[in-house]
Parts: C-alpha cells; sequence; structure tokens
C-alpha cells in the first residue's frame, strides 16, 4: 500500500514544458515555411506594373470614335457641296 504515485507533480510539468516547446517550434518552423512558399511564389509569379493604370475606358474610346466621325461626315458633306457648287460654276459659264 505504500506505492507513491505513478506520475509526480514535477513529471507532469516538465511533459507540460516539452509541449509547449514543441508546440512553439512547431509555429517557428510553420512560419518559416509560409515565408519561403510567399517569396517561391513571389519569384515565379508575374510581375505586375505599378502606377500603370489604364486612363481608356469603353465607353470612352466609344465616345472619341463618334465624335471623330461625325466630324468626317460633316467635312464630306461639305466638300462635296463644295465640289457641287464648282461644278455648277464651271459648266454654266
Amino acid at each position: 500500500m505504500g506505492k507513491g504515485p505513478l506520475v509526480t507533480r514535477t513529471e507532469l510539468r516538465k511533459r507540460k514544458q516539452a509541449a509547449e516547446e514543441e508546440q512553439e517550434q512547431q509555429e517557428i518552423a510553420t512560419q518559416e515555411y509560409e515565408e519561403k512558399e510567399r517569396e517561391i511564389s513571389d519569384f515565379y509569379r508575374k510581375k505586375r506594373e505599378s502606377g500603370q493604370e489604364s486612363l481608356k475606358t469603353r465607353s470612352g474610346e466609344q465616345n472619341k470614335i463618334r465624335e471623330r466621325s461625325s466630324k468626317l461626315t460633316k467635312a464630306i458633306i461639305i466638300v462635296a457641296i463644295l465640289l457641287i457648287i464648282v461644278m455648277l460654276i464651271v459648266f454654266n459659264i
């Protein structure tokens, strides 16, 4: 009946400290692994040029095309009218 406890408090404390240290080492190893993975993925990732934001939009480009088209159409109509006037003057005189 004089048997002592199977595990003493000091032994429990030592096991708990060993488990905590093992967990800390595992966390450090995980962080190092993630950092290394990030470095590798950054190295192979296509680098995006920052500051090169596109200032053009589809609607803006369509508006420019419409304006240019209307100006060209007006110019063609004016030239056609002038040609008709010149032809009338040349053939009537």
